[in-house]
């Protein structure tokens, strides 16, 4: 059974009024709604908050979701509204951890440097990578998402690509 198919009994049977299902939904995903909330913020505390109203608009209006197996791009396109509703500047780029050394035996950045590069990017480039990379989503969920054709979200990768390297590059990451 798929991610996809495993929220979609959920939600129906959430719809129908087990708890446990809902429980298990919320468990599920309140970690990456908080994620997506915290990388487009920058901002624990306000991630919280912003979360929380992610959670109870979600949960008022999932009774209404007429495709169980869309919940993903649903719910994040709930929290992407939740960002821009509640804060006339959503794209806060607050501080984020002390970046720690690439690993020089491999290459590889960890997960700090990352959020690092991601809080440089413009709002839209940064979006786009989070739902792409960060949450798994097809091409054609993060355009429902985002509200854009496919072929603008290619471009947008592609941009945001470039970006986030040389954003990575300029503060001595190279991978």
């Amino acid at each position: 059974m798929t991610d996809a198919e495993r929220d979609a009994l959920l939600v129906l049977r959430a719809q129908l009024g087990d708890r446990a299902a809902l429980g298990e939904l919320v468990g599920h995903w309140h970690l990456p709604v908080w994620r997506y909330v915290r990388a487009m913020l920058g901002d624990r505390a306000r991630a919280d908050d912003v979360s929380q109203e992610v959670w109870a608009r979600a949960l008022r209006a999932l009774p209404r979701l007429r495709q169980p197996d869309r919940f993903a791009p649903w719910l994040l396109t709930i929290a992407r509204r939740t960002v821009q509703i509640n804060f006339r500047q959503p794209y806060d780029e607050g501080p984020l951890p002390e970046p720690v050394a690439t690993d020089e035996t491999t290459g590889v950045l960890d997960r700090t440097q990352i959020s690092e590069g991601l809080v440089g990017l413009p709002p839209r480039e940064r979006e786009v990578l989070i739902l792409f990379y960060l949450h798994d989503l097809a091409l054609d969920d993060c355009a429902d998402i985002l509200g854009i054709p496919p072929g603008t979200v290619k471009s947008r990768l592609n941009r945001a690509r470039r970006l986030l390297r040389d954003q990575l590059t300029e503060k001595g990451y190279t991978a």
